[in-house]
Protein backbone atom coordinates (compact mmCIF):
# COMPACT_ATOMS: atom_id res chain seq x y z
CA UNK A 1 0.00 0.00 0.00
CA UNK A 2 1.20 3.29 -0.95
CA UNK A 3 1.75 6.05 1.73
CA UNK A 4 -0.22 9.23 1.43
CA UNK A 5 2.31 12.06 -0.29
CA UNK A 6 1.84 14.11 3.29
CA UNK A 7 3.21 11.38 5.14
CA UNK A 8 6.11 10.90 2.86
CA UNK A 9 6.54 14.53 3.25
CA UNK A 10 6.19 14.73 7.10
CA UNK A 11 8.83 11.75 7.27
CA UNK A 12 11.20 13.81 5.17
CA UNK A 13 10.94 16.95 7.22
CA UNK A 14 11.16 14.63 10.23
CA UNK A 15 14.45 12.81 8.76
CA UNK A 16 15.79 16.61 7.75
CA UNK A 17 15.12 18.04 11.43
CA UNK A 18 17.18 14.69 12.68
CA UNK A 19 19.88 15.02 10.43
CA UNK A 20 20.14 18.74 11.16
CA UNK A 21 20.17 18.45 14.63
CA UNK A 22 22.87 15.67 14.65
CA UNK A 23 25.13 18.13 12.26
CA UNK A 24 24.36 20.91 14.69
CA UNK A 25 25.71 18.75 17.49
CA UNK A 26 28.93 17.30 16.02
CA UNK A 27 29.69 20.78 14.64
CA UNK A 28 29.28 22.33 18.03
CA UNK A 29 31.48 19.52 19.54
CA UNK A 30 34.11 19.90 16.86
CA UNK A 31 34.33 24.10 17.18
CA UNK A 32 34.78 23.94 21.01
CA UNK A 33 37.55 21.21 20.40
CA UNK A 34 39.03 23.62 18.17
CA UNK A 35 38.65 26.51 20.43
CA UNK A 36 40.30 24.69 23.50
CA UNK A 37 43.43 23.59 21.39
CA UNK A 38 43.41 27.05 19.89
CA UNK A 39 43.39 29.09 23.29
CA UNK A 40 45.71 26.27 24.98
CA UNK A 41 48.39 26.31 22.10
CA UNK A 42 49.54 29.96 22.20
CA UNK A 43 50.91 29.36 25.57
CA UNK A 44 54.20 28.04 23.97
CA UNK A 45 54.66 31.29 21.99
CA UNK A 46 54.65 33.18 25.17
CA UNK A 47 57.04 34.17 27.79
CA UNK A 48 56.81 33.42 31.30
CA UNK A 49 57.79 36.51 32.72
CA UNK A 50 54.72 38.43 34.43
CA UNK A 51 52.87 40.13 31.56
CA UNK A 52 54.07 44.34 31.14
CA UNK A 53 57.39 43.36 33.05
CA UNK A 54 60.71 42.55 31.53
CA UNK A 55 64.02 41.43 33.53
CA UNK A 56 67.10 43.88 32.63
CA UNK A 57 70.75 43.57 33.55
CA UNK A 58 73.96 45.62 32.81
CA UNK A 59 74.96 46.31 29.37
CA UNK A 60 78.45 44.54 30.00
CA UNK A 61 76.73 41.60 31.01
CA UNK A 62 77.53 38.62 28.14
CA UNK A 63 73.87 37.01 28.70
CA UNK A 64 71.61 37.41 26.56
CA UNK A 65 68.59 34.98 26.81
CA UNK A 66 67.67 33.05 30.04
CA UNK A 67 65.47 30.18 31.03
CA UNK A 68 62.36 30.53 33.42
CA UNK A 69 64.02 27.66 35.83
CA UNK A 70 66.61 30.10 35.90
CA UNK A 71 64.68 32.83 36.32
CA UNK A 72 62.99 31.64 39.87
CA UNK A 73 66.29 30.09 41.30
CA UNK A 74 67.62 33.26 40.44
CA UNK A 75 65.37 34.99 42.51
CA UNK A 76 65.15 32.31 45.30
CA UNK A 77 68.37 32.87 46.06
CA UNK A 78 69.56 29.38 45.10
CA UNK A 79 71.74 30.61 41.84
CA UNK A 80 74.46 33.97 43.26
CA UNK A 81 77.22 33.76 40.74
CA UNK A 82 76.78 34.73 36.78
CA UNK A 83 79.38 32.13 36.02
CA UNK A 84 76.30 29.47 36.79
CA UNK A 85 75.13 30.54 33.78
CA UNK A 86 77.52 30.99 31.46
CA UNK A 87 78.01 34.82 32.50
CA UNK A 88 81.24 36.59 33.92
CA UNK A 89 82.14 35.36 37.39
CA UNK A 90 80.22 37.97 39.24
CA UNK A 91 77.52 38.29 42.04
CA UNK A 92 74.01 38.04 41.10
CA UNK A 93 72.16 40.83 42.75
CA UNK A 94 68.12 40.72 42.61
CA UNK A 95 66.14 43.93 42.42
CA UNK A 96 61.89 44.71 42.41
CA UNK A 97 60.44 47.92 42.98
CA UNK A 98 60.05 47.02 46.24
CA UNK A 99 63.80 47.45 47.24
CA UNK A 100 64.22 50.75 45.33
CA UNK A 101 64.06 52.52 48.29
CA UNK A 102 66.78 50.64 49.87
CA UNK A 103 68.83 52.75 47.10
CA UNK A 104 66.92 56.08 46.35
CA UNK A 105 65.12 58.75 48.85
CA UNK A 106 61.61 59.38 48.29
CA UNK A 107 62.59 62.61 47.14
CA UNK A 108 64.85 61.18 44.19
CA UNK A 109 62.00 59.16 43.13
CA UNK A 110 59.80 61.75 43.29
CA UNK A 111 56.43 62.44 45.17
CA UNK A 112 54.44 60.94 41.79
CA UNK A 113 57.67 58.31 40.62
CA UNK A 114 58.22 60.80 38.01
CA UNK A 115 61.58 59.88 38.57
CA UNK A 116 61.12 55.86 38.80
CA UNK A 117 62.45 55.66 34.91
CA UNK A 118 65.70 56.99 35.79
CA UNK A 119 66.34 55.68 38.86
CA UNK A 120 66.14 52.36 37.77
CA UNK A 121 68.06 53.23 34.75
CA UNK A 122 70.48 54.11 36.86
CA UNK A 123 70.66 51.65 39.27
CA UNK A 124 70.93 48.83 36.56
CA UNK A 125 74.17 51.23 34.83
CA UNK A 126 75.72 51.04 38.50
CA UNK A 127 75.59 47.30 39.50
CA UNK A 128 77.52 44.70 36.98
CA UNK A 129 75.84 41.96 38.59
CA UNK A 130 72.48 43.46 38.42
CA UNK A 131 68.82 41.24 37.44
CA UNK A 132 65.98 44.31 37.31
CA UNK A 133 62.62 42.75 37.59
CA UNK A 134 60.53 45.56 36.69
CA UNK A 135 57.66 47.08 34.19
CA UNK A 136 58.08 47.91 30.74
CA UNK A 137 56.70 50.91 30.83
CA UNK A 138 59.73 52.84 33.02
CA UNK A 139 62.05 51.18 30.19
CA UNK A 140 62.82 54.34 27.96
CA UNK A 141 64.67 54.87 24.87
CA UNK A 142 67.54 56.48 26.87
CA UNK A 143 68.19 53.39 28.89
CA UNK A 144 71.40 52.58 29.82
CA UNK A 145 70.99 48.92 30.95
CA UNK A 146 69.98 46.12 28.35
CA UNK A 147 66.55 43.65 28.46
CA UNK A 148 67.57 39.71 29.00
CA UNK A 149 64.73 38.21 26.51
CA UNK A 150 63.30 34.61 28.69
CA UNK A 151 62.98 31.79 26.55
CA UNK A 152 59.06 31.06 25.94
CA UNK A 153 57.28 27.80 27.32
CA UNK A 154 58.35 24.66 25.82
CA UNK A 155 56.52 21.61 25.48
CA UNK A 156 59.05 19.60 27.18
CA UNK A 157 59.04 22.15 29.90
CA UNK A 158 55.35 22.18 30.40
CA UNK A 159 54.58 18.14 30.56
CA UNK A 160 57.93 17.27 32.11
CA UNK A 161 57.97 20.22 34.59
CA UNK A 162 57.86 19.72 38.12
CA UNK A 163 56.67 22.91 39.85
CA UNK A 164 53.21 24.42 38.84
CA UNK A 165 53.52 27.94 40.05
CA UNK A 166 51.60 29.77 37.49
CA UNK A 167 51.21 33.38 39.13
CA UNK A 168 54.65 33.04 40.54
CA UNK A 169 57.23 36.09 39.96
CA UNK A 170 59.16 37.06 38.16
CA UNK A 171 58.66 33.91 35.81
CA UNK A 172 55.67 31.38 36.09
CA UNK A 173 56.26 27.92 36.04
CA UNK A 174 53.90 25.57 34.07
CA UNK A 175 55.36 21.97 35.03
CA UNK A 176 52.15 19.65 34.51
CA UNK A 177 53.72 16.80 35.82
CA UNK A 178 52.46 16.80 39.41
CA UNK A 179 48.90 17.66 38.08
CA UNK A 180 49.12 14.84 35.78
CA UNK A 181 50.48 12.16 38.18
CA UNK A 182 48.33 13.23 40.68
CA UNK A 183 45.28 12.78 38.71
CA UNK A 184 46.36 9.20 37.57
CA UNK A 185 46.87 8.18 41.21
CA UNK A 186 43.94 9.70 42.21
CA UNK A 187 42.17 7.35 39.70
CA UNK A 188 44.48 4.30 39.71
CA UNK A 189 43.41 4.46 43.82
CA UNK A 190 39.80 4.95 42.60
CA UNK A 191 39.43 2.00 40.42
CA UNK A 192 41.84 -0.44 42.44
CA UNK A 193 38.87 0.37 45.26
CA UNK A 194 35.63 0.00 43.40
CA UNK A 195 36.79 -2.77 40.97
CA UNK A 196 36.29 -5.74 43.39
CA UNK A 197 33.27 -4.31 45.02
CA UNK A 198 31.54 -3.23 41.59
CA UNK A 199 31.87 -6.37 40.57
CA UNK A 200 31.22 -8.95 43.81
CA UNK A 201 27.86 -6.60 43.80
CA UNK A 202 27.31 -7.03 40.01
CA UNK A 203 27.38 -10.71 40.41
CA UNK A 204 25.39 -10.95 43.24
CA UNK A 205 22.62 -9.15 41.72
CA UNK A 206 22.87 -11.04 37.97
CA UNK A 207 23.18 -14.80 39.58
CA UNK A 208 23.02 -15.12 43.03
CA UNK A 209 20.43 -12.87 44.73
CA UNK A 210 16.49 -13.34 44.03
CA UNK A 211 14.33 -10.93 42.01
CA UNK A 212 12.72 -9.43 44.39
CA UNK A 213 16.63 -8.28 46.26
CA UNK A 214 17.76 -7.38 42.83
CA UNK A 215 14.54 -4.62 42.40
CA UNK A 216 15.34 -3.01 45.41
CA UNK A 217 18.95 -3.14 45.13
CA UNK A 218 19.07 -1.53 41.44
CA UNK A 219 17.06 1.39 41.50
CA UNK A 220 18.81 2.34 45.12
CA UNK A 221 22.36 1.91 43.05
CA UNK A 222 21.20 3.63 40.25
CA UNK A 223 19.93 6.84 42.22
CA UNK A 224 23.77 7.10 44.05
CA UNK A 225 25.00 8.22 40.42
CA UNK A 226 22.62 10.90 40.58
CA UNK A 227 23.91 12.45 43.73
CA UNK A 228 25.60 15.68 43.06
CA UNK A 229 29.05 15.48 43.66
CA UNK A 230 29.50 18.49 45.92
CA UNK A 231 27.51 15.83 48.27
CA UNK A 232 30.72 13.27 47.90
CA UNK A 233 32.67 15.97 48.49
CA UNK A 234 30.74 16.76 51.91
CA UNK A 235 30.60 13.19 53.06
CA UNK A 236 34.28 12.78 52.48
CA UNK A 237 35.10 15.93 54.37
CA UNK A 238 33.55 15.55 57.44
CA UNK A 239 33.99 11.57 57.33
CA UNK A 240 36.29 10.15 55.20
CA UNK A 241 39.48 12.56 55.90
CA UNK A 242 38.92 12.84 59.64
CA UNK A 243 38.82 8.86 59.51
CA UNK A 244 42.06 8.45 57.39
CA UNK A 245 44.15 11.16 59.76
CA UNK A 246 43.03 9.16 62.87
CA UNK A 247 43.99 5.79 61.44
CA UNK A 248 47.18 6.91 59.88
CA UNK A 249 48.02 9.70 62.70
CA UNK A 250 48.57 12.31 60.11
CA UNK A 251 48.83 16.15 60.46
CA UNK A 252 46.12 16.41 57.32
CA UNK A 253 43.98 13.87 56.10
CA UNK A 254 42.90 15.15 53.08
CA UNK A 255 45.45 13.09 50.98
CA UNK A 256 45.07 10.74 48.05
CA UNK A 257 43.71 8.11 49.44
CA UNK A 258 40.66 9.95 50.68
CA UNK A 259 40.05 11.07 46.84
CA UNK A 260 40.30 7.68 45.74
CA UNK A 261 38.17 6.42 48.21
CA UNK A 262 34.85 9.38 47.65
CA UNK A 263 35.57 8.12 43.67
CA UNK A 264 35.29 5.16 44.40
CA UNK A 265 32.00 5.45 45.69
CA UNK A 266 31.20 7.98 43.31
CA UNK A 267 32.19 5.20 40.31
CA UNK A 268 30.60 1.54 41.62
CA UNK A 269 27.20 2.63 40.16
CA UNK A 270 28.42 3.08 36.40
CA UNK A 271 30.65 -0.44 37.34
CA UNK A 272 27.81 -2.39 38.73
CA UNK A 273 24.89 -1.59 36.57
CA UNK A 274 26.99 -1.86 32.86
CA UNK A 275 29.32 -4.98 34.81
CA UNK A 276 25.60 -6.66 35.67
CA UNK A 277 24.12 -5.68 32.25
CA UNK A 278 27.28 -7.91 30.62
CA UNK A 279 26.37 -10.88 32.71
CA UNK A 280 23.05 -11.21 32.30
CA UNK A 281 24.01 -11.55 28.67
CA UNK A 282 25.49 -15.35 29.08
CA UNK A 283 23.16 -17.16 27.50
CA UNK A 284 21.13 -19.41 29.64
CA UNK A 285 22.15 -22.71 27.69
CA UNK A 286 26.00 -22.65 28.79
CA UNK A 287 25.29 -22.00 32.29
CA UNK A 288 22.81 -25.19 32.12
CA UNK A 289 25.63 -27.04 30.11
CA UNK A 290 28.06 -26.30 32.93
CA UNK A 291 25.55 -27.09 36.01
CA UNK A 292 24.71 -30.51 34.10
CA UNK A 293 28.37 -31.53 33.86
CA UNK A 294 28.90 -31.38 37.56
CA UNK A 295 30.04 -27.83 38.32
CA UNK A 296 28.84 -25.56 40.95
CA UNK A 297 26.96 -22.90 40.53
CA UNK A 298 30.35 -20.48 41.86
CA UNK A 299 32.26 -22.64 39.16
CA UNK A 300 29.79 -21.75 36.47
CA UNK A 301 30.05 -18.37 37.48
CA UNK A 302 34.07 -18.42 37.44
CA UNK A 303 34.55 -20.78 34.87
CA UNK A 304 31.65 -19.67 32.17
CA UNK A 305 29.74 -16.10 33.25
CA UNK A 306 32.82 -13.77 34.01
CA UNK A 307 34.91 -14.76 31.04
CA UNK A 308 32.04 -14.60 28.36
CA UNK A 309 31.07 -11.21 29.98
CA UNK A 310 34.93 -10.24 30.19
CA UNK A 311 34.79 -7.66 27.42
CA UNK A 312 31.26 -5.98 29.39
CA UNK A 313 33.35 -5.82 32.77
CA UNK A 314 36.55 -4.03 31.28
CA UNK A 315 34.26 -1.32 29.66
CA UNK A 316 32.96 -1.13 32.73
CA UNK A 317 35.88 -0.83 35.12
CA UNK A 318 37.08 2.03 32.10
CA UNK A 319 33.83 4.12 32.04
CA UNK A 320 34.21 3.88 35.95
CA UNK A 321 37.97 5.23 35.54
CA UNK A 322 36.18 8.02 33.38
CA UNK A 323 34.26 9.13 35.89
CA UNK A 324 37.26 9.42 38.44
CA UNK A 325 39.53 11.22 36.13
CA UNK A 326 36.84 13.84 35.34
CA UNK A 327 35.49 14.30 38.67
CA UNK A 328 36.24 18.07 39.74
CA UNK A 329 34.26 19.36 42.86
CA UNK A 330 34.54 15.98 45.38
CA UNK A 331 38.34 15.77 44.95
CA UNK A 332 38.50 19.29 44.92
CA UNK A 333 37.33 19.06 48.42
CA UNK A 334 39.45 15.88 49.90
CA UNK A 335 42.79 15.95 47.93
CA UNK A 336 44.75 18.59 49.84
CA UNK A 337 45.54 20.09 46.43
CA UNK A 338 49.08 20.37 46.99
CA UNK A 339 50.56 20.33 43.32
CA UNK A 340 53.47 17.81 44.44
CA UNK A 341 54.26 14.81 42.69
CA UNK A 342 52.78 11.95 44.48
CA UNK A 343 54.44 8.96 46.14
CA UNK A 344 52.27 7.79 48.30
CA UNK A 345 48.43 8.09 48.85
CA UNK A 346 48.83 9.69 52.42
CA UNK A 347 49.93 12.43 50.51
CA UNK A 348 48.23 15.43 49.40
CA UNK A 349 47.57 15.90 45.94
CA UNK A 350 45.85 17.93 43.00
CA UNK A 351 44.49 16.55 40.08
CA UNK A 352 43.91 18.25 36.61
CA UNK A 353 40.22 19.01 37.05
CA UNK A 354 40.06 20.87 40.27
CA UNK A 355 43.02 22.46 38.85
CA UNK A 356 40.84 24.56 36.40
CA UNK A 357 37.45 24.74 38.36
CA UNK A 358 39.88 26.41 41.37
CA UNK A 359 42.65 28.55 39.26
CA UNK A 360 40.22 29.62 36.31
CA UNK A 361 38.28 32.43 37.89
CA UNK A 362 41.38 33.85 38.95
CA UNK A 363 43.07 34.29 35.78
CA UNK A 364 43.14 36.99 33.69
CA UNK A 365 41.50 36.62 30.22
CA UNK A 366 44.51 35.55 27.13
CA UNK A 367 47.24 35.68 29.51
CA UNK A 368 49.78 32.46 29.98
CA UNK A 369 47.88 30.88 33.07
CA UNK A 370 44.88 31.32 31.42
CA UNK A 371 46.03 29.87 28.07
CA UNK A 372 47.90 27.18 30.49
CA UNK A 373 44.73 25.85 31.77
CA UNK A 374 43.16 25.57 28.69
CA UNK A 375 46.24 23.31 27.82
CA UNK A 376 44.82 20.88 30.72
CA UNK A 377 41.40 21.02 29.58
CA UNK A 378 42.93 19.57 26.68
CA UNK A 379 45.00 16.98 28.14
CA UNK A 380 41.68 16.10 29.88
CA UNK A 381 40.25 15.60 27.12
CA UNK A 382 42.75 13.76 25.16
CA UNK A 383 42.63 11.06 28.34
CA UNK A 384 38.43 10.78 28.01
CA UNK A 385 38.82 10.20 24.44
CA UNK A 386 41.40 7.35 24.77
CA UNK A 387 39.25 5.60 27.37
CA UNK A 388 36.35 6.18 24.88
CA UNK A 389 37.84 4.82 22.41
CA UNK A 390 39.37 2.18 24.43
CA UNK A 391 35.68 1.42 25.39
CA UNK A 392 34.25 1.19 21.57
CA UNK A 393 36.93 -1.02 21.22
CA UNK A 394 36.11 -3.53 23.76
CA UNK A 395 32.20 -3.40 23.24
CA UNK A 396 33.45 -4.04 19.60
CA UNK A 397 35.39 -6.89 19.82
CA UNK A 398 32.86 -8.27 22.47
CA UNK A 399 30.11 -8.31 19.40
CA UNK A 400 32.44 -9.55 16.96
CA UNK A 401 32.97 -12.96 19.02
CA UNK A 402 29.57 -13.67 19.86
CA UNK A 403 28.51 -13.85 16.57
Amino acid sequence: MTKPFHKKLLEKIVEGILALSGSITSLAVLLIVIFLFKEGLGLFKRSPVAEGYVLAVNKNNPVNRIDSKVVKRIFDQEITNWKSITGKNDTIITFRLDNLNSYYSDEKIGANLENLSVCISSLVDSISGIIAFVPQKNITNDFKGKLVKPENVSAGEFFLGKEWYPTAEPSAQFGVLPLLLGTLWVSLGAILLSLPLGLAVAIYMAEVANPRIRNIFKPIIELLAGIPSVIYGFFGLVVIVPLIQSIFNLPVGETALAGSIILAIMALPTIITIAEDSIRTTPRSMKEASLALGASRWQTIYRIVIPYSISGITAAAILGIGRAVGETMAVLMVTGNAAVIPHSFLQPVRTIPATIAAELGESSQGGPHYQALFILGCILFILTLIINLTVEYISSRNKLAKR
